[in-house]
């Protein structure tokens, strides 16, 4: 999902349910968003929305 609103087009937010451990292994866990701000040279952080965020009516949703 993104935000029109955003100013970097590389910026999006996905929701994950699970994690790869180093050994292969996938665990299930509470699902988390994470934001890619590749275009910030950061990569991917955790995310939680603002009261602004789960407000807006500007999101859309994108394929990967």
């Amino acid at each position: 999902m993104v935000r029109t609103g955003w100013g970097g087009a590389e910026n999006y937010v996905a929701l994950y349910d699970s994690i790869v451990l180093d050994n292969g292994e996938q665990l299930q866990v509470t699902p988390y968003f994470l934001i890619n701000v590749a275009g910030e040279g950061e990569g991917f952080s955790m995310w939680a929305p603002t009261p602004c965020d789960v407000l807006a009516t500007d999101w859309i949703l994108v394929n990967d």
